[in-house]
């Protein structure tokens, strides 16, 4: 049962609202609604252990302001806005001036206090290139705001191998594997070669004509050779971190029950 509606039961119980007009709460429980442009999932959290996260894109400034202002009341995790480009976090921080910002990841964010990770395990990415650093830092950010310990590694592609094989403990070391490419998306393949943990390969946009916005290094991806790849969108970077953080809490939970058995 969501704290929510635990809460307005206790409520009805207690006397302090009448079933009916619990009965009318009970309609829009887990959201609230910002004028008519927005509605908040305030449990998405309690659902699926991460919380409501803003896509900028597409939003104007103050949209998102008001929607940043509703879920510093109602969620107590991090509040992140992803895909804020610096002119629209510059209109932003004039309304919130705390507002933290990750230009390369292209995130904002107010977050709690939070000098270690709380989750267990370790989320290790790659990129391929030094052109793919947005979409692996939108994963890097995410995957930290979130509350998991981030390892990185960049431009370590295929057409220079050794840079790669020189840092083989790193793929050793890691829980999970973010790989980030574009051009032609060999990176994951290889790497998934290498490693005894899951894989999620990101296709970055970044290539000649010939790749086609991405499309080329996506079916790169999907038909790997490698076992043990999963692939998430073009430039989806805050997908993976959080099929990344998945994996890790679904490992913990898991762990967990078998202590307990």
């Amino acid at each position: 049962m969501s704290e929510s509606l635990q809460a307005l039961l206790t409520a009805v119980a207690a006397g302090a609202i009448t079933p009916e007009v619990a009965g009318a709460k009970i309609q829009s429980l887990g959201y609230e609604s910002i004028d008519d442009f927005a509605k908040i999932d305030l449990d998405r959290q309690q659902r699926t252990g991460f919380p409501e996260v803003i896509w900028g894109l597409g939003k104007t400034p103050s949209q998102i302001v008001d929607i940043l202002r509703v879920m510093r009341q109602r969620q107590q995790s991090t509040i992140m806005a992803t895909r804020i480009t610096p002119t629209v976090y510059a209109e932003l921080q004039q309304a919130i001036p705390d507002l933290i910002y990750y230009q390369t990841a292209q995130i904002c964010a107010l977050t709690p206090p939070k000098s270690t990770p709380i989750h267990s395990g370790k989320i290790t990415i790659l990129t391929a290139g030094t052109a793919d650093l947005p979409v692996a830092e939108e994963a890097a950010c995410t995957a930290s705001l979130c509350g998991f310990q981030v390892e990185k590694l960049w431009d370590v592609g295929v057409a220079g191998i050794q840079r790669l094989l020189t840092n083989r403990h790193v793929i050793d070391n890691a829980d999970v594997l973010i790989v980030v490419a574009g051009m032609e998306g060999a990176l994951p393949s290889v790497v998934a070669g290498l490693a005894d943990c899951p894989v999620i390969a990101v296709p970055t946009s970044i290539g000649y004509g010939a790749s086609f916005g991405g499309i080329s290094a996506l079916l790169t991806m999907l038909n790997s050779c490698a076992a043990g790849v999963g692939v998430v969108n073009i430039d989806n970077g805050f997908g993976a971190a959080i099929l990344a953080g998945q994996i890790l809490r679904t490992a913990s939970k898991i762990a967990r029950k078998n202590q307990g058995s």
